[in-house]
């Protein structure tokens, strides 16, 4: 199920200009764009699918696949609330793997099929670098949020590859991406942990889980269960985010975002969307005592993710907390410097053995 919802244009461009600049998108770019783009949800001139879709297209033609996955990725952007967005992602998948000869990191695409919901889902899964023996390596496996998905953390990735002496295996989360035919709800932890068990199986049995935005929910999950042996959380709702004050001020239309995410058919109240995202608490977790080691990262001006969510993992056993000033949700404006430090994290784990 999906649905369309009320956005201003002005507003995407407001909260997301400095992530498409941080994609390599040219400020002549994002202005064209901006000027061009009238209407959210129309797949017509002045359409953001269509204008973003036609760009992507102009860069396929040049043979330019790379830059075509990345304009098809901002066309999807940034939920898959109706066919044009769907038909936005496939293109994006079908060029990114005809990019992939060109990728600096070993690179692997796989379809795992996996118990979910006493049925079975398909989830394609992108591995990054490590030996050509993955039973020597330990495995990282990772994801992003409900707007920002596997491919569309393509740098992120083969940075982490490279500096950190694990294999990634990258995944969408259900409700995002690849992965959207399933909903965002409380059977996604299921998925989560059979992934985890699949990575213990092809590498060399030590599994860490790095998550960005709502992918830190999951890894917080998999680190403070102890179903992982090192888990990063970059600005990761776990709790006070799913207040009701808190969803009520939501802003950008992520409220939009994750109702579509959780298989809602329509623009959901505060208290239903309260409800379908309260599911995937980590309260209970936190009361535990039980972490594998834990890094938790967020920049200290998120307006989606109040610092509680963050700060509430000081004084645990084994985790570091870093609360960035002057940044936002997951301190993407300070980006260099918090991977330098995650990298930094798992490299120190990789090595241990």
């Amino acid at each position: 199920m999906s649905y369309e919802y009320p956005i201003q244009i002005s507003a995407m461009f407001e909260g997301h200009a400095g992530h498409m600049a941080s994609f390599g998108i040219s400020a002549e770019v994002i202005a064209q764009m901006r000027n061009s783009i009238k209407d959210m949800w129309t797949n017509a001139p002045g359409g953001w699918v269509y204008e973003w879709s036609k760009l992507a297209a102009q860069s396929a033609a040049e043979g330019n696949h790379y830059w075509a996955s990345v304009l098809y990725g901002w066309a999807k952007f940034p939920c898959l609330a109706n066919d044009s967005r769907r038909a936005a992602l496939a293109k994006q998948a079908e060029e990114y793997v005809a990019a992939a000869p060109t990728f600096d990191v070993r690179f692997e695409r796989r379809i795992f099929t996996l118990p979910y919901g006493g049925k079975t889902v398909d989830i394609p899964v992108h591995f990054f670098g490590g030996p050509a023996d993955r039973k020597t390596s330990p495995i990282a496996i990772a994801s992003g949020g409900v707007d920002t998905w596997k491919m569309d953390m393509h740098d992120m990735f083969v940075a982490m590859a490279k500096e950190t002496g694990t294999t990634i295996l990258a995944f969408d989360h259900p409700g995002a991406g690849e992965t959207a035919q399933v909903p965002l709800n409380e059977t996604a932890d299921e998925a989560v942990l059979r992934i985890v068990k699949e990575a213990r199986q092809i590498g060399n049995g030590r599994v860490a889980h790095f998550g960005l935005s709502f992918g830190g929910n999951f890894s917080a999950m998999t680190g403070l269960a102890g179903a992982v042996d090192a888990a990063v959380d970059l600005g990761g709702p776990v709790d006070h985010a799913w207040d009701e004050e808190n969803v009520k001020q939501l802003p950008y239309g992520m409220d939009g975002i994750l109702g579509n995410a959780c298989g809602l058919d329509h623009k959901p109240e505060p208290k239903e969307l309260v409800a379908a995202c309260v599911r995937l608490s980590r309260r209970s977790l936190l009361s535990e005592n039980k972490n594998a080691p834990m890094l938790v990262i967020n920049g200290a001006d998120d307006p989606f993710v109040p610092q509680s969510d963050t700060l509430v993992f000081e004084g645990r056993a084994n985790t570091e907390v870093h609360l960035i000033p002057g940044t936002g949700h997951c301190a993407v404006s300070k980006i260099g410097e918090v991977m330098k430090t995650i990298n930094g994290w798992l490299k120190a784990w990789a090595a241990k053995g």
